[in-house]
């Protein structure tokens, strides 16, 4: 009996879990009830960095962008379109001005209310791309704030009409140039307080105190030409020159592979012309360039030499020395009508082992004429320029400089050079304005060169 009752209970334990797990299975009856909808929550995609915005940008949109950001004084890093925080905290800073929503993106409207702040800040200094004549060099230079410009063999400076601003390029030949090096020279120069510093393998950058001005200068070299960029401004103007300093140093191209206007050969620190005695008391004719920048001038043999006038038109100099005794004159009154011309000159103690003989070279002109100067061909060696050109028979034409040629592409820091012959009428009327009795007797050439030696700091 007992076996039977605890059959029966395990049965109806049995029944009661199968009966109880189907109803969990089964859903429940909704017959005359109203069903209540779904809600479902979309997934969300994680929002845009504004970093990941602007590196969506085209390459030249953000350089635009970071130019017109440092113009209206927010972005005060280099100018290369790479994205990076402060690059978005400058966005930042300009919504901030306008009384936007700091969101680190800009919408089209207030990209296009930068880009017209950026213009009309630009156009109020003036600032132009400009190609330096004298060393090829592509630099930014606010105009209207630096209006005057003067050059010299070394470079170029502009400065404002109160000298509160000046922006200066300089360029020096250094053997064995590193940025390392060159940036410890310009630290040390007098006066010189700095607070920044930047070294690269292509480039430097220091920035401070020069006397009372700040300067930013930013130098870089090419072989053994050194080329310098520096911008002096009186602090009262920092926040007007500030913005326009992060656009030069970007603007600035020391060495442009692009075809250019190379302009005359780097100045070295000593260099060497031919100068011709045209009076007995000791008045010289030479090369206007050779002479320029330059700390002194000696006539090798005589000693040092005075430049007394120049004629830039057609670069000529007048040079003058002072008791010297056993000069001879050379005959400048017959010109020569032949196109086959003899040089005589003294090249660059480099083309001749250190020496200093007096050698000759042949060249020749397409035609001779009067007043103007004529393309000589070929070239004379350095050293030549300012050489006398005499024909066949031995009749003074004019006396030959070289010339800086445009040339394409790269030209390694080196441009190719040309001659011209400036004319025996061009040249004596230069000397009879400057008072030069042109009476000189000697036909001899040789006689009558001298090596003219210009030494630079």
């Amino acid at each position: 009996m007992r076996s039977v009752l605890s059959a029966t209970l395990m049965m109806a334990a049995w029944v009661f879990a199968a009966s109880h797990a189907q109803a969990q299975m089964t859903p429940p009856s909704t017959a005359g009830a109203k069903v209540k909808p779904v809600t479902t929550v979309p997934i969300r995609p994680a929002l845009q960095k504004p970093e990941d915005t602007a590196k969506a940008l085209g390459q030249a949109e953000r350089l635009a962008l970071q130019s017109d950001l440092a113009w209206v004084g927010q972005y005060n890093g280099a100018i290369t379109g790479d994205v990076s925080e402060r690059m978005v905290n400058a966005i930042k800073e300009f919504q901030k001005s306008r009384g936007a929503k700091q969101t680190g993106v800009l919408n089209s409207q207030e990209r296009g209310t930068l880009a017209d702040t950026a213009k009309k800040k630009q156009e109020s200094v003036g600032w132009k791309i400009v190609t330096d004549p004298l060393t090829g060099v592509r630099l930014g230079i606010p105009t209207k704030l630096v209006p005057q410009q003067a050059s010299d063999a070394n470079g170029t400076k502009w400065t404002s009409p109160t000298g509160t601003i000046q922006i200066q390029l300089a360029r020096r030949k250094e053997a064995g140039a590193v940025t390392a090096k060159l940036a410890e020279r310009e630290k040390k120069e007098p006066g010189r307080n700095i607070d920044y510093t930047v070294v690269k393998p292509d480039f430097f950058v220091l920035s401070g105190l020069q006397g009372l001005k700040k300067f930013y200068l930013r130098g870089t070299f090419k072989g053994d030409e050194v080329r310098i960029l520096t911008i002096l401004y009186d602090q009262a103007t920092e926040n007007t020159v500030e913005p326009i300093v992060i656009a030069m140093s970007s603007a600035f191209n020391a060495f442009p592979a692009a075809a250019q206007t190379a302009g005359p050969p780097p100045r070295k620190t000593v260099e060497y012309g031919t100068g011709v005695v045209v009076s007995d008391d000791g008045a010289i004719i030479t090369d206007r360039q050779i002479t320029d920048g330059c700390l002194m001038v000696a006539i090798a043999g005589f000693g040092n030499a005075d430049r007394v006038a120049e004629d830039k038109a057609h670069d000529l100099a007048l040079l003058r020395i002072y008791g010297a005794r056993g000069l001879k004159a050379l005959n400048l009154a017959n010109a020569a009508t032949k196109t086959a011309l003899d040089l005589t000159g003294i090249a660059d103690p480099q083309n001749q082992g250190g020496g200093a003989v007096v050698t000759s070279a042949k060249g020749s002109v397409a035609q001779l004429g009067s007043g103007s100067d004529i393309a000589l061909t070929p070239a004379p060696a350095l050293g030549f320029s300012g050489a006398p050109a005499l024909d066949g028979d031995g009749r003074f034409a004019g006396i030959a400089l070289l010339k800086p040629i445009q040339v394409a592409g790269p030209t390694n820091g080196v441009p190719a050079a040309q001659a011209v012959l400036v004319t025996a009428e061009t040249l004596r009327g230069f000397l009879k304005a400057n008072g030069v009795n042109v009476a000189g007797e000697s036909t001899d050439a040789k006689a009558s060169v001298v090596r003219v030696i210009c030494v630079r700091k």
